[in-house]
């Protein structure tokens, strides 16, 4: 699958994020039982939230999650739905669950998160991490005309903040700021919030942090079995370029394909992994 890359999350975002706990049972997590609409639930003083002034369509499809159940857009009509595009072996994306779990727990019923797996191994390695990680979401395996619908899937995790009429309305590259998003929510929903919305004209996507990359420039990693592959794009997002730069190997090979450092280096690493 094509796929292009950004840097590994920044520690200290990744690191607060972390020690957010899974939410609890379904049955008995406190968050399951918050009424929004409270008047002392997240009203976002000081968060600044944007979305495309001219939403885009969002792409059609129906396809069994890994529950079994078909997931289709025609179900989604008067819910906020964030696609969210994620992989097991990605940092950001396995940090940034915690708050999903939550958020959807919170508005459940009205808002309604899709995990789009871009796994490569055994759908029964995504379901067993899913439920080691108690989501509450149904979640999807991408393929290549799913990831190809969305625009092409360059980083993970990405997600697309689909409004009440059913359009696209932001797109985050990177791990998400759990009090924007949960703005962006209660917005979307009508619900009460003090996060300043504005309209933006040009729908490039926000970059929030940073995320990991799914193909490197100049490394072949088709070479690669899907468990190699994971492990290298794990390594290329986590080691050091030694140029000086004091980017990942793989933000080095995305920023500057020229430098002769890293593509030895990622290469090596490559040839050893196979």
């Amino acid at each position: 699958m094509a796929r292009t890359a950004l840097l590994v999350i920044a520690l200290v975002a990744c690191v607060q994020c972390s020690r957010r706990a899974p939410a609890a049972d379904a049955e008995t997590s406190p968050a399951m039982t918050a009424d929004p609409r409270a008047g002392d639930g997240p009203q976002g003083r000081g968060v600044r939230i944007r979305f495309f002034d001219k939403p885009m369509a969002v792409p059609a499809f129906a396809i069994p999650g890994l529950d079994g159940k078909i997931i289709s857009t025609a179900d989604w009509r008067g819910k906020v739905v964030l696609v969210n595009f994620w992989a097991t072996w990605c940092g950001p994306c396995r940090a940034e669950i915690p708050a999903l779990v939550e958020l959807q727990a919170r508005y459940r019923g009205r808002l309604l998160v899709i995990g789009v797996s871009v796994d490569e191994g055994p759908p029964a390695d995504v379901r067993q991490f899913a439920l080691n990680y108690h989501i509450n979401y149904p979640v999807v395996i991408a393929d290549d005309k799913l990831e190809a619908d969305y625009g092409g899937i360059r980083s993970v995790p990405s997600t697309f903040i689909i409004n009440t009429s059913g359009g696209i309305v932001q797109e985050h590259r990177g791990m998400l700021n759990p009090d924007a998003s949960e703005q962006e929510v209660r917005s979307l929903l009508g619900l009460p919030t003090e996060a300043a919305v504005e309209l933006v004209k040009d729908r490039q996507a926000l970059s929030e942090n940073a995320a990991s990359a799914t193909e490197i420039p100049g490394v072949d990693l088709k070479v690669l079995s899907p468990t190699q592959r994971q492990e290298a794009l794990r390594r290329l997002n986590l080691e050091k370029c030694t140029c000086g730069c004091g980017l990942t190997l793989a933000q080095c090979r995305i920023d500057d394909p020229s430098c002769d450092i890293s593509l030895p280096a990622a290469q090596k690493l490559v040839k050893n992994l196979k």
